[in-house]
């Protein structure tokens, strides 16, 4: 048997190559017979790639014409987006909704940038052409089933919030399209990667926060009252905390990602972010739920019929303990048992006053009844370590969407669309300045698949202590309801140097994911809220400025509810961002 050696088709000599590479010689009489085998599948391969694409009806967008009619966007102005938390403006609603219904009905809402919105660009925070060949960003042709959900629940889409350079980056500086400013002091960080979200969110937060208060208001450009974000590191909880608001990183698997970016799948979170408790609460409960696409859900996975309706269940706690006569000051955390986590305390680079705020937050807890302890997890100070080896062996496969990726193809539903270019020397450059993290997490992925240097049983190693971890929460998490820590080490910082060196940026860029990057790997739930305001250190001219500080709050998995009921009971004794008894401070005179 003989066979044809065109150009392209498999041929005796690349599987030659290939058993070498494997260290083994084919007999000669059986080379023919592997070669045929071969073909077989590269035949079935190349009829596949010639046949026409298929996109699941159910993730086509809920329009009346063609998405290119329907769905129009604009690229804000610099004076209708002063903080730069904007992408892309648009207006989207579902037409087969009646004004008035559904649980967000007339709802504004950012969607992040690394999101499927059916006709509105996706950049996933990077400059053009880094996503595609041909066009500056890829225009989806499908809605994430979360944007489904949030225009069936009565919501208007009001735009694409920025984020940060391909979602890798904890601080605001990175997007392409130049920083996000926290709306409560410009020039500072809104914590990325979500940070588009959390500042249009802030921007109604903090302006209603200045009014109440006699201030000076500037102007921050239009806000929104809920939006989402992606968390694979705390990008929705970093946020959160910097622009005092609320942000919800659920159990993984509780959201679908379908149809958004990815960095790993183990990592991989979306969830809501909202201006108080009971929004995230409303929030979360319309996105969450099994969505029939997305490998990250589980058998514990509630299907949308039975999905909990968080924000039902919090007034029907909250309306029971007010009947008992115990929604008061001195006893709305009457039964809940509150562990702050002693490693949380001891993470590089806390602030005192930081940790001094948590603390009070703690002592809160005890006034209103709870009963408050400290616990001890001695792998969170580790976690920063598996995380790495768990996760970075890989994670290029997928931010970059690199041809031949068997993790971004595992995926169940892939983003339909070519593939990005190879990244070059432009590519490089860029990246350098703006958000080394990217260059570097290509450098050390294909650095830590190389099989000689690293067998595949290190990351199996690595994956084992993720478990590891996970039990050691899921134990102090059977004496306590839920685990209390600060969210970041310091309230918001300046905005980075750009003429930074390349490990300076690269430390700037992550060093305040040290108590959330954890429940990323082990999927716990976490919410942040802001309890306070801390001092900035570094103001020119000496003159005075605080920032909120956030405080993140653990729960079992698949048990957000309780953590709902712990963060509402605590501001029974008065919210966050109502602590600061300095009225003139919190801004820029």
């Amino acid at each position: 048997m003989t066979f044809p050696q065109d150009n392209g088709q498999a041929s005796i000599e690349n599987l030659r190559k290939i058993a070498k590479a494997h260290g083994f010689l084919m007999r000669p009489q059986d080379e023919l017979g592997y070669l045929a085998i071969v073909r077989a599948a590269q035949q079935s391969v190349e009829f596949v790639d010639r046949m026409s694409d298929f996109v699941d009806p159910r993730l086509t967008p809920d329009v009346m014409a063609p998405v290119s009619v329907t769905r129009t966007y604009t690229l804000p102005s610099p004076s209708e987006n002063p903080i730069n938390a904007w992408s892309h403006r648009t207006h989207i609603k579902a037409p087969h909704i009646r004004d008035g219904a559904g649980s967000l009905a007339g709802k504004t809402v950012a969607i992040k940038d690394n999101t499927s919105v059916a006709g509105v660009p996706m950049t996933v925070g990077t400059q053009p052409f880094h996503l595609c060949k041909d066009i500056p960003a890829p225009i989806p042709d499908i809605d994430a089933p979360i944007v489904s959900r949030i225009l069936k629940a009565g919501a208007v889409i009001t735009g694409t919030s920025t984020c940060e350079n391909y979602c890798m980056s904890a601080m605001s500086c990175t997007s392409a399209i130049g920083p996000v400013d926290n709306p409560w002091l410009r020039g500072y960080s809104a914590g990325g990667s979500s940070s588009g979200s959390a500042a249009l969110i802030a921007i109604n937060v903090a302006t209603k926060w200045r009014k109440s208060r006699g201030l000076p208001v500037e102007y921050l450009g239009e806000g929104v009252e809920f939006a989402t974000g992606g968390d694979q590191g705390g990008s929705i909880r970093v946020p959160a905390a910097y622009c005092g608001i609320y942000g919800l990183k659920p159990t993984h698997g509780l959201v679908p990602y379908t149809g958004i970016a990815s960095l790993v799948p183990m990592i991989d979170h979306c969830g809501p972010m909202a201006s108080s408790v009971r929004d995230t609460a409303l929030f979360l409960a319309v996105l969450g739920g099994y969505d029939g696409f997305d490998p990250r859900m589980t058998p514990e996975t509630p299907l949308r019929t039975i999905v909990p309706q968080y924000h039902v269940l919090l007034d029907e706690q909250i309306a029971s303990r007010t009947m008992a006569g115990s929604w008061t000051p001195t006893t709305a955390a009457r039964g809940l048992r509150i562990g702050i986590l002693m490693e949380a305390f001891a993470i590089a680079g806390l602030d005192m006053e930081v940790a001094s705020i948590i603390r009070r937050a703690a002592s809160r807890f005890a006034t209103l009844g709870a009963a408050v302890a400290e616990v001890s997890v001695p792998l969170h100070l580790v976690a920063p370590h598996i995380f790495t080896a768990a996760t970075r062996a890989y994670m290029a496969d997928t931010f970059l969407y690199r041809q031949g990726s068997s993790t971004a193809s595992s995926l169940s539903f892939p983003f339909p669309g070519g593939s990005a270019p190879t990244p070059d020397q432009a590519w490089y450059d860029r990246m350098t300045i703006s958000n080394p993290l990217v260059v570097g997490g290509l450098l050390s992925s294909e650095f830590l698949r190389d099989r000689s240097i690293y067998a595949e049983s290190v990351r199996d190693k690595a994956i084992r202590h993720v478990h590891e971890l996970r039990a050691a929460y899921d134990k102090a998490l059977q004496e306590f309801d839920v685990l209390i820590m600060p969210a970041t080490p310091t309230v918001a910082p300046r905005h980075m140097p750009m003429d930074m060196g390349v490990g300076g940026k690269a430390e700037f860029l992550l060093a305040n994911t040290l108590n959330t990057m954890p429940f990323n790997i082990t999927g716990h739930p976490a919410l942040v809220m802001p309890v306070g305001l801390g001092q900035v250190e570094d103001r020119d001219g000496g003159e005075k400025a605080k920032l909120p500080v956030g405080m993140q709050v653990v729960g079992r998995r698949w048990d957000e509810q309780t953590i709902f009921l712990a963060a509402a009971a605590w501001e029974v004794g008065g919210l966050g961002l109502d602590e600061e008894e300095d009225k003139r401070e919190g801004y820029k005179e």
